[in-house]
């Protein structure tokens, strides 16, 4: 399969069919706020239960380490929150990622990517002068979250614009929930869903991705090309084929598979703990 960079130009419907329910034998990815946890005030308020942790965990033993985390956020802030197994993870859209081996693999940045350090600056002091916006400074990318202050979002939008603009094509913008990232372009969910599927353990598997977001269109159009099943998590127009209603129904699904598909290990139950 040749990675080519995704786009999300695949038609945007409704979803037209039920999930059905999980198989130890496909390929598992998810994105993490607003799919596996509930969305908080900030990316730092959030606090996984021991109830997600123990699903997915679970559902990764289950599959042959067939599960990878799909976000926007580093990866490590992705391992801060599921502390317990180093899962494979893509974070911020696919720039860093850390494949099934352990191996971590990190892609180019842009020419005159030290830049960046100058629009972060500016950035920190925008907040300053906004309080209420909040600046979440990734490393690669830099992500300005309005949340709190949802009537400062047409602000947001054009000052990272004009930000973007001052960056050149090397720089996109990438609008989510409250929230708009200015990021390296090249790299999205998609992609890094598809750099997965080359490798073993996911591999030849049926691949389910589950997202609720519209960073998560790019994930739901290459798992629609290759035949799987896309989620969307809540309401909103959608090219993924399947819906489930909030992050309980995602807890609630993973919940039956867990019930249907007992671990026989009982090393295997306590590692999951």
């Amino acid at each position: 399969m040749t990675v080519r960079r995704s786009s999300r130009t695949s038609a945007i419907h409704r979803p037209s069919r039920s999930l059905p329910d999980a198989q130890a034998e496909w390929a598992y990815f998810f994105d993490i706020d607003g799919t596996l946890l509930d969305l908080a005030s900030s990316p730092s308020a959030v606090h996984p239960d021991s109830d997600i942790r123990r699903l997915v965990s679970g559902l990764f033993i289950r599959s042959g380490g067939a599960v990878a985390l799909i976000s926007g956020r580093s990866l490590a802030d992705i391992d801060r929150l599921f502390p317990l197994i180093s899962l494979p993870a893509a974070g911020q859209h696919g720039l860093e990622r850390r494949d099934a081996a352990g191996k971590f693999h990190l892609h180019s940045l842009p020419d005159g990517s030290g830049a960046l350090d100058e629009i972060r600056v500016l950035l920190r002091a925008v907040v300053i002068r906004h309080p209420g916006l909040l600046l979440e400074d990734k490393g690669l990318s830099l992500a300005l979250h309005y949340r709190s202050v949802p009537q400062l979002a047409g602000f947001s939008h054009r000052l990272m614009r004009s930000l973007q603009a001052r960056l050149g094509g090397g720089y996109a913008i990438q609008p989510g929930k409250r929230v708009v990232e200015l990021k390296p372009a090249g790299r999205d969910k998609g992609v890094a869903i598809l750099e997965f599927m080359e490798e073993p353990p996911f591999h030849g598997r049926t691949p389910v991705f589950i997202g609720d977001d519209a960073t998560d269109e790019y994930g739901f159009a290459v798992v629609n090309h290759l035949g799987g099943h896309s989620v969307k998590v809540g309401e909103g127009r959608t090219a993924a084929s399947c819906r489930l209603g909030d992050v309980p129904a995602v807890r609630a699904w993973l919940n039956s598979f867990e019930a249907k598909t007992p671990l026989k290990d009982e090393l295997n139950r306590k590692a999951i703990r």
